[in-house]
């Protein structure tokens, strides 16, 4: 049973696949359920805090079935993918289509961004091929590059462009973290370059690499499908990429890391809001615990764990990203969970935020 519960996973690209097939409002279907009935039922259920002991973790990293589970969402998220393209070219109502579009989109975040940042954290080429060929349906490959070398290592400090601020809202944090989280992966790969002696205009330019697959993926859907539903594919592309970046805004808004003359602290798991909710941590792959995550960011998502020092946000990943969407309201909530957790003993060493 503790397998299995992560098919749970599976409810994304079944509710997206749904709502592309009906061509009604029901189109709408993956929208409603992820996004609002399950922060209702997350309102009302209590955070599972339980951690695997040291054989029950072994165990979990011996058993294979965890990374089936996570490998099946390749051909499921490009069966998705092509299922979309072909369904734009039929006659649907615009109301339908526009539910239709955002399901993908979701599928393109969900999906497409999550379990490819799961798989982008593997040591083997095989699943790393398998992250890159995700995030290529999301138009965000450079995702891997910045994510891995750049975020991890300057997460929670003014500069990482993913890590919110103490009262930034979340339509600024899109522009910004979307700007230049781009820009530094250009960065992170010219270093790399460098330091290799290689050419940077050149094949081992992995950020030019995924650039030209990227338009030759874009110019394929064009040639295949025409122009208006490559149209279609971009805008759930981008609703896709947005819900990573409203992801990035919850996870480690206003937490900060001290900076020790010219470095920053270890990166502790104080340093990033958790969630243990059990809805959004099954259907994201324990995204939602983060906190483990960026404190041993090599950790499986079976193994990832609960710290009680970590700050906890008040409710799962859905709630927490509709709150967001509200400035007003989301700095009402979130600006006094800091100001306690700060007075906490876990939290004295955030004085500086």
């Amino acid at each position: 049973m503790k397998v299995l519960k992560y098919i749970s996973c599976y409810i994304t690209p079944l509710l997206v696949f749904f709502s592309l097939w009906v061509e009604n409002s029901f189109s709408y279907s993956a929208l409603i359920v992820l996004f609002f009935v399950f922060p209702i039922i997350e309102l009302f259920l209590k955070p599972k805090v339980s951690n695997f002991n040291k054989i029950e973790e072994e165990m979990a990293l011996a058993d294979k079935t965890y990374d089936v589970i996570l490998y099946l969402l390749v051909p499921m998220q490009y069966l998705l993918l092509f299922y979309f393209l072909f369904k734009m070219q039929t006659q649907i109502e615009t109301s339908a289509r526009i539910g239709m579009i955002i399901s993908m989109g979701i599928a393109c975040g969900v999906i497409g961004i999550n379990a490819a940042h799961e798989l982008g954290h593997r040591n083997s080429k095989f699943e790393q091929n398998l992250s890159k060929t995700l995030l290529l349906s999301s138009l965000n490959m450079h995702f891997f590059i910045e994510h891995n070398r750049g975020h991890h290592k300057h997460v929670s400090t003014d500069e990482d462009p993913a890590s919110s601020k103490l009262g930034e809202s979340l339509y600024s944090f899109w522009i910004r973290s979307i700007f230049n989280s781009f820009i530094s992966a250009w960065k992170i790969e010219t270093v790399r370059l460098k330091n290799e002696n290689k050419k940077i205009v050149s094949w081992s330019n992995e950020m030019l690499r995924f650039q030209i697959i990227q338009i030759v993926f874009v110019i394929a859907i064009g040639l295949i499908f025409g122009l208006v539903v490559l149209l279609y594919f971009l805008a759930a592309a981008a609703f896709g990429i947005l819900l990573l970046e409203t992801v990035n805004y919850i996870e480690h808004y206003g937490l900060r890391r001290k900076q020790i003359n010219t470095k920053y602290e270890r990166t502790m798991p104080i340093h990033s809001w958790n969630s243990n909710h059990l809805l959004g941590r099954l259907v994201l792959l324990e995204l939602s615990r983060h906190s483990d995550h960026h404190y041993i960011s090599s950790r499986k998502y079976q193994v990832l764990r609960h710290h009680d020092n970590s700050p906890q946000m008040p409710t799962g990943y859905p709630g927490m990203m509709l709150l967001s969407i509200v400035p007003p309201l989301w700095f009402f909530v979130m600006n006094k969970k800091i100001e306690l957790y700060k007075k906490t003993p876990s939290g004295s060493d955030l004085d500086e935020i």
